[in-house]
């Protein structure tokens, strides 16, 4: 199988990317965007292609200071927990009565054992959500769910939210796994993020295939 290097360069090389990048450079220039620059494509460098278990994917980074890493719903750990994070955390430990290993927000540990956090928009203007939407990533991203829809098979899918949820089309559910609940912010986590027990049906699905659980 390809690794996440060649896979991410044979996009860099298709016309769409190309454009994407001058207008990315270009932002990054005239104003404050997240994450950093060398952190754009984290989420692919802390998460093995060949140890790949299931994909969480967030819309776009966070777009306050040194909130954004690179890894979806992800914070660094001496960064206060974004709400979002707060409630993922409360279904984690209420779905497996654990205390879970990412509460400090940083799920770095998560992305080693070989859950890809994966924004479907992957850089964003400093206080404007959503600021770098239509400017190409969601090709970049679809490319990407598409690759692994195609090429792996029992990955796990959670998809939280409309703009997730959207994205089932683009996986064989013949091949793969797609658990979906409401988005975990607290606008909609009452909705059914809670109680959704998806940490707990994720380890139970890799189980049932002879694979390595997740330590959440």
């Amino acid at each position: 199988m390809l690794s996440w290097q060649v896979v991410i360069k044979q996009e860099k090389l298709k016309p769409y990317y190309k454009i994407l990048k001058q207008e990315i450079d270009k932002r990054y220039e005239i104003s404050t965007v997240y994450p950093p620059k060398n952190k754009i494509f984290s989420a692919f460098s802390n998460t093995e292609i060949n140890n790949l278990k299931v994909v969480i994917l967030g819309q776009d980074p966070y777009h306050g200071a040194s909130q954004a890493q690179g890894l979806a719903f992800s914070t660094p750990k001496e960064i206060k927990n974004p709400p979002s994070m707060v409630n993922i955390i409360k279904e984690v430990e209420s779905d497996l009565g654990i205390i879970s290993c990412v509460r400090d927000g940083d799920l770095k540990p998560w992305a080693k054992q070989g859950v890809l956090l994966l924004n479907t928009i992957l850089t964003v203007e400093e206080s404007k959500p959503k600021s770098h939407h239509k400017l190409g990533w969601e090709i970049f991203s679809d490319n990407i769910i598409s690759y692994i829809s195609n090429n792996y098979r029992d990955v796990i899918f959670l998809l939280w939210g409309a703009n997730a949820i959207s994205k089932t089309a683009l996986i064989d559910t013949s091949r793969h796994h797609i658990l979906t609940a409401p988005h975990p912010s607290p606008l909609s986590a009452y909705r059914g993020f809670f109680g959704c027990k998806h940490f707990s049906k994720a380890n139970q699905i890799l189980e049932s295939k002879n694979i390595d659980k997740i330590n959440w």
